[in-house]
């Protein structure tokens, strides 16, 4: 429930990004299709081995700037055996939320979340990814342009009341708007052998 909670939240405050979508002119025979917009993040790092203990499975991470991390690999972590010093580790971190609003008389379409994951075979440098997509719909119930806030509804009955980061953007959407709110995340990590100096 948390999950969906922040999903639309999100949503809610993406609101204001889409600001030309909504003020397309109705033609006259043509029906303007509902707004609908995506924003995305991917974020990359990457770090180098400085200590790895094999039989604790405890690895000291040192970053870009300086800063070193210690931590315990679970078992999950496959072939930590081929680990060593110096190797680079690289993280990639992508995150993104697509709203949309329905057509009138559109259905909503199954919420849920659906998860994946996929990791290194044996024998190779550890390396795997994860990823997790939550969709939620929601039906506009309030709008209070004085306290620049709208409330949000979600097919279980349960209201949320939120406040866009651009409140203008409330002008442009209206109570009884059916949102389909989707919020995507995958965290990558693979370990590489470090460059060979010439």
């Amino acid at each position: 429930m948390k999950r969906i909670i922040i999903c639309v939240l999100a949503g809610m405050l993406l609101l204001p990004m889409a600001s030309g979508v909504w003020a397309a002119e109705k033609a006259p025979a043509k029906e303007v299709e509902p707004a609908s917009w995506k924003t995305s993040s991917l974020i990359e790092e990457t770090a180098t081995v400085e200590a790895v203990d094999q039989a604790t499975r405890m690895v000291t991470l040192k970053g870009k700037k300086g800063n070193s991390i210690t931590f315990k690999a679970s078992e999950e972590v496959r072939n930590l055996a081929q680990v060593k010093v110096g190797d680079v580790v690289k993280f990639a971190y992508y995150e993104a939320i697509a709203v949309r609003v329905l057509k009138k008389g559109e259905a909503f379409p199954t919420a849920g979340e659906s998860a994946g994951m996929a990791r290194a075979k044996p024998g190779e440098k550890p390396a795997g990814v994860v990823g997790a997509e939550t969709s939620v719909n929601a039906t506009i119930t309030a709008i209070d342009k004085k306290a620049k806030t709208a409330t949000l509804k979600g097919e279980d009955g349960k209201s949320v009341t939120v406040k866009p980061l651009r409140p203008e953007k409330l002008d442009e959407v209206k109570v009884g708007d059916r949102l389909v709110i989707t919020y995507t995340e995958a965290i990558a990590v693979k370990v590489e052998e470090a460059a060979k100096k010439k």
